[in-house]
């Protein structure tokens, strides 16, 4: 039977930016990666961080025990799904480089790329009327210095110029008044915390905190990579991904050997 994975992408992406992860994967997964409202085929849906935990989460509750895998915003989503429907649904958690706030202060190093709190909250303003200029400020943010290929990096740039800025703004706005950390010592499952070592938006260590502060979680740093491991270094993404699920059906097996003596 193949495991169940949910698939959460990132703010200004869609759900296919993880095909790749799909195909690689293959028939041993069942692969669910939703556009998430405001986002490509629900671009006209409510623009809001609760509703896409609204989306995700009816996608979750029909499956068994999925493992959910949020990347950046979906991580974001992940996180708050957690808050509202606890982990008895889900199977493990994966997010890949992402804070749990964005906006830093004096006891809060990790927030969005080395910005102060007003650069941070004054790039709300620029979404809708700079949108061409932050394109360009994305896809450098997205990868290591190396950055991809130039055809891939044209597919990104395409992508990101058929988003609708009025329908990210809100979204936006949602994610820098986020504040999950104290959800992040709730999670009682277990959980891979995956970071790009480059990465230009987060320091890699806001991995290393979220492992302190979550009773089961793990690191995996991917040292090519920067905002995007899964696009960056697909095979090692998906070797890790493997990795876990493998250990989550290793535990399963040995926790009904248990029960059955």
């Amino acid at each position: 039977m193949s495991v169940p994975l949910v698939f959460l992408h990132g703010w200004a992406m869609n759900g296919a930016v993880f095909d790749d992860v799909k195909a690689r994967l293959g028939p041993d997964f069942d692969c669910h990666a939703p556009d998430l409202p405001g986002h490509g085929s629900r671009e006209k849906d409510e623009p809001s961080l609760a509703r896409c935990v609204e989306v995700a989460g009816k996608i979750i509750d029909q499956l068994d025990h999925a493992i959910l895998v949020g990347w950046s915003m979906g991580a974001a989503v992940a996180w708050q799904y957690l808050a509202q429907a606890g982990t008895q649904n889900l199977g493990g958690l994966v997010t890949i480089d992402m804070s749990p706030r964005l906006l830093p202060d004096d006891q809060w190093t990790f927030g969005l790329g080395g910005q102060t709190a007003d650069a941070v909250l004054s790039t709300s303003s620029k979404i809708e009327f700079q949108w061409r200029s932050m394109v360009k400020n994305i896809l450098r943010n997205m990868y290591a210095p190396s950055g991809l290929q130039e055809t891939d990096e044209d597919a990104m740039r395409a992508l990101l110029l058929k988003q609708d800025p009025t329908t990210l703004r809100p979204i936006w706005d949602d994610l820098v008044a986020m504040d999950a950390r104290q959800i992040i010592a709730t999670i009682d499952i277990p959980y891979l915390v995956c970071a790009g070592a480059q990465s230009r938006l987060y320091d890699p260590g806001v991995a290393n905190w979220i492992a302190r502060h979550s009773p089961m979680a793990e690191v995996q740093i991917f040292q090519n990579s920067g905002h995007s491991p899964h696009l960056e270094e697909p095979d090692a993404f998906c070797d890790a991904l493997r990795r876990f699920v493998s250990t989550l059906q290793s535990a399963k097996t040995e926790q009904r050997k248990t029960l059955s003596r």
